[in-house]
């Protein structure tokens, strides 16, 4: 049986795999990838056994910490991230949801103080069910995690 990549492997970096295709977009801004200086490789739709279609992000020398890893739950809670050293898979990172994120998202209601005051937005996160909320901690309002938006540098 002949193998071959539909995307190009990385000598060192990490690799966000099983990402649903309509949150890879989401991932890429939250992570500012389009900010720093490495090399992504973005695959979308590519065939998986476990999700039928799939999406990965590849960056190159660059390392994810682990907060960075556990807010990707946020938006893709199945997503496997792998450490590459030498072409080689050298540490899968175990991801949890976080219990609260700070300063990333903006807050979807209108009224909410951190539009109009010098605060940084803070939400907690739950999970309900395969669905994740972020209830903003200023105005106390709960949203799906498709309503909220990355926040602009």
């Amino acid at each position: 049986m002949n193998k071959t990549l539909s995307v190009s492997a990385i000598q060192n970096g990490t690799v966000i795999d099983h990402i649903t295709s309509d949150q890879t977009l989401r991932i890429i801004h939250m992570l500012r990838l389009l900010d720093r200086k490495h090399t992504v490789t973005v695959g979308f739709n590519l065939p998986s056994k476990r999700m039928k279609l799939k999406d990965l992000i590849k960056i190159e020398n660059h390392v994810l910490t682990n907060q960075e890893a556990n807010e990707i739950t946020v938006f893709a809670p199945e997503a496997t991230i792998n450490i590459i050293k030498n072409f080689e898979v050298v540490q899968k990172i175990i991801t949890s949801l976080p219990p609260s994120i700070g300063g990333l998202f903006i807050c979807p209601n209108p009224i909410c103080v951190t539009h109009a005051e010098p605060v940084k937005s803070f939400f907690t996160v739950q999970e309900q069910g395969k669905h994740v909320q972020l209830i903003c901690h200023y105005c106390e309002k709960t949203f799906d995690r498709n309503q909220v938006r990355v926040k602009a540098l």
